[in-house]
């Protein structure tokens, strides 16, 4: 089994017909494809919904099966033009029913090496208010946080919301989620979380860290792992 995640560029149309059906290839066992959008953005904006920027996170049954897709699938083909992390799972707090294979720990890390964090949230409706509350000031601090190298955010209508964040080691994500960064407003996280505590954002949510395996293209121009 292996992971990857992927960021391309495609006409708004194929975006949304993505959305509502999500790609079926020999050997994948399960996809999020997600419209990008802007940490932080308004809440009412077109920042939040980014119909030309298409994210998609997949779980494999081994490299080749992702090799073929990208090679032989129409879908595939376009995000082999764009930009590509493949990811050795290692641990998740938290679950979704989509990925309920996975262990709980399935590796061990250094606290200096890159890591990888995607979370995966299916929002309760009447939540929205509460999570933008209190997520927005989330999504300022990491899309600001020294310890990133790359950091956004992707949606897909009604209720699914993802992260994805590459830091540039698994201590500095550690003391982020702890509010231990010395960076303004280090707090947010750990308050957002005894808010989710207190009362559930999401009918099931998943945060899972991976170790990055190799890069493949660019996005906007740059390669984005450490």
């Amino acid at each position: 089994m292996m992971h990857s995640f992927h960021l391309a560029l495609l006409p708004p149309a194929l975006t949304l017909r993505t959305l509502r059906r999500r790609p079926r290839a020999a050997g994948l066992r399960h996809a999020e494809c997600l419209a990008l959008m802007r940490l932080g953005s308004p809440a009412l904006s077109v920042e939040r919904m980014q119909l030309r920027r298409l994210a998609m996170f997949a779980e494999w049954d081994d490299e080749s099966a992702l090799e073929r897709f990208l090679a032989d699938d129409d879908l595939g083909r376009q995000l082999d033009d764009g930009w590509h992390v493949r990811l050795q799972y290692l641990r998740r707090y938290g679950e979704v029913a989509a990925l309920a294979g996975l262990p709980v720990q399935a590796g061990r890390w250094d606290p200096q090496e890159p890591i990888v964090a995607v979370t995966l949230a299916r929002l309760k409706a009447l939540e929205l208010p509460r999570f933008l509350k209190w997520g927005r000031p989330v999504e300022r601090s990491v899309a600001g946080h020294p310890g990133t190298t790359f950091a956004t955010a992707a949606v897909r209508p009604p209720h699914t919301f993802s992260t994805f964040t590459i830091w540039r080691s698994v201590r500095e994500m550690t003391d982020m989620v702890h509010g231990r960064s010395a960076v303004p407003q280090a707090h947010t996280h750990t308050v957002a979380m005894a808010e989710q505590h207190r009362r559930d954002f999401h009918h099931e949510s998943t945060f899972m860290r991976f170790r990055p395996l190799s890069e493949h293209g660019t996005w906007e121009g740059h390669t984005l792992l450490p």
